[in-house]
């Protein structure tokens, strides 16, 4: 496919200047010369390098991966059509119908960004975060410190790789089982909904291979998903347990989930979830 890295670095400029940093979550300061988003914060959301995205706006740095073109294209919340028009910049063919999606559509990014003290991760179809606010990582940890692939709550829960790793202790009201057997049902879901989707293969594949415990779950659930309330009870590092309410909602026309955690007002746990904010839970490293 024919592309230019000067075609896609005017692109990633352009879009760049023309999203306001209220809008991508961040807060207006003095001192700005330019309206839109500076080089730095672009990186954070998309969990790139300021080096990397400077040489991607110079046309320095060839052949981004789909991965890469991808954040970028969540973080400078593009429509389908502007997402698509990168991919080709980047010589990429765009994400095909039949397979999990992972875009977030700019008004669920917007919405997301304005609820900043509600730590809010979105889930695509198969379970991997795509999106995530400050809060979150305030709370769970930057999930840009995993390599892309990791971020996900299957690989987290079943996996033995960075994600599970690294996950931090929680406790469940409804339990383990009833959260793990709904993450199962989900990606039983996705497998029927996404027969052409490799990467989804190879992740169901994989956790049938290094997880007896997802290997059950896969052959006796029958049962689809149910996702209600649950309290969960949080071990972390810097503040120790907090308990919050999470909630997992459907995106309307988008086959996403945005996972919330909310802690009672005026409770002790609503004080803790303050510090998070402030502190910037900086030590934690992990998925929810």
């Amino acid at each position: 496919m024919a592309s230019s890295p000067s075609d896609f670095a005017a692109l990633l400029r352009a879009w760049r200047d023309r999203l306001s940093p209220a809008d991508a979550g961040f807060t207006m300061t003095d001192g700005r010369r330019a309206p839109g988003l500076r080089r730095e914060e672009l990186a954070q959301l998309a969990g790139l390098s300021v080096d990397y995205v400077l040489r991607l706006e110079q046309g320095r740095a060839k052949n981004p991966s789909a991965q890469v073109v991808g954040a970028l294209a969540r973080a400078l919340q593009l429509s389908r059509a502007e997402r698509d028009q990168l991919y080709r910049s980047a010589g990429l063919l765009p994400p095909q119908d039949g397979t999990v999606s992972t875009h977030v559509p700019p008004g669920i990014q917007r919405l997301a960004s304005r609820l900043g003290d509600v730590p809010i991760g979105v889930f695509t179809a198969d379970w991997t975060l795509v999106w995530w606010n400050t809060t979150w990582s305030a709370l769970h940890g930057d999930p840009a410190v995993l390599p892309a692939g990791e971020r996900n709550l299957a690989r987290a829960l079943f996996g033995n790789g960075a994600a599970h790793a690294s996950m931090l202790p929680v406790q469940s009201e409804r339990g383990q089982d009833a959260f793990a057997e709904s993450i199962v049902a989900d990606l039983k879901d996705a497998m029927s909904r996404y027969p052409k989707d490799a990467q989804l293969d190879r992740l169901v594949q994989e956790l049938r291979e290094v997880s007896d415990a997802f290997a059950h779950h896969w052959a006796t659930q029958t049962a689809a998903a149910q996702h209600t309330t649950d309290r969960k009870t949080i071990r972390h590092p810097e503040i120790g347990d907090i308990l919050l309410d999470c909630d997992v909602l459907i995106v309307p026309g988008a086959d996403l989930r945005m996972v919330t955690y909310t802690a009672a007002s005026g409770s002790s746990d609503a004080g803790r979830l303050d510090l998070l904010r402030v502190t910037g839970g900086r030590t934690a490293t992990a998925l929810p």
